[in-house]
């Protein structure tokens, strides 16, 4: 299982220049909702919760695979 917080296109060369301590811009927002995959299918969509020092998701809803394909967030 895996969760997709957001997405990010970068030209090679850019990516190829990071190093530790780089931060990647994400296309989503932290109130967003996150894809929940299931062997790298989508299976739900969740909210990030965070308690204490845990962070979990809550499952919001079923996944849409032809709005994951089309990159929605």
């Amino acid at each position: 299982m895996s969760v997709v917080l957001g997405r990010s296109i970068l030209p090679m060369q850019q990516l190829l220049r990071m190093g530790r301590g780089a931060v990647i811009p994400l296309d989503a927002r932290a109130t967003d909702e996150v894809w929940i995959l299931a062997n790298n299918h989508p299976v739900a969509r969740g909210e990030i919760q965070i308690m204490d020092d845990r962070i979990s998701i809550q499952v919001t809803r079923a996944a849409n695979v032809y709005d994951f394909m089309a990159g929605a967030t």
